[in-house]
């Protein structure tokens, strides 16, 4: 016995429906998806922009002991007779597609760091380097503060030594400090005060 025309139109009718809802699914998920990895791109690169930024900031300020005044500075510092570049260009915020950064003042004048405006959540929360470890766990994008200070660099602060290496005048333990008379003792190797060496009479 065929089936009635019309109910068999009407299973077709919820199979093509059930299939427009499963991709419509799909298409969402696929979308989040691509937008997931496009924020992790815009992501990285923020990093990779923040920390060119802090770098040519800590250029200009190893050249006068001065923050720039404006970014543009960074691109031309002409305090010297040979004007020199830190930056190639003035970088757009990945977040924001402009070069409308947030400037981060220092107390003393000038600009010590710059932040993206962007109030979206970041992805990344945690596993950052050590020298960005202070955008651990923050809520937006804004909070990532590409900021230099003299005591932050990386290889250490001005003036301390590499660890395990003496401060200059401070003599590594063991030996005497310059001009200082060497502690009196036997050499090394050699037997100790009033013990007599073997094969000589009186130990002489």
């Amino acid at each position: 016995m065929r089936a009635h025309p019309l109910r068999q139109a009407g299973f077709t009718y919820l199979g093509l429906l059930a299939a427009i809802v499963l991709m419509g699914l799909l298409l969402t998920v696929a979308a989040r998806v691509w937008s997931l990895t496009a924020q992790r791109e815009r992501e990285t690169q923020l990093l990779f922009v923040g920390d060119a930024f802090r770098m040519a900031i800590a250029g200009y300020y190893a050249h006068g002991h001065r923050y720039p005044a404006t970014l543009e500075n960074l691109l031309a510092d002409d305090r010297s007779p040979v004007p020199m570049r830190y930056l190639r260009r003035l970088y757009l915020d990945p977040m924001t597609n402009s070069t409308n950064w947030q400037l981060v003042p220092a107390p003393q004048g000038g600009i010590k760091g710059v932040y993206s405006a962007s109030m979206l959540a970041p992805i990344k929360r945690r596993n950052f380097a050590d020298i960005d470890q202070g955008f651990t766990g923050q809520d937006c994008y804004c909070a990532w503060q590409f900021v230099y200070e003299p005591r932050l660099r990386r290889w250490g602060a001005p003036g301390n030594p590499a660890p395990g290496n003496p401060a200059p005048g401070n003599p590594a333990p063991g030996n005497p400090a310059p001009g200082a008379p060497a502690p009196r003792g036997p050499a090394p190797g050699g037997p100790a005060p009033g013990v007599p060496v073997p094969g000589y009479p009186n130990g002489q």
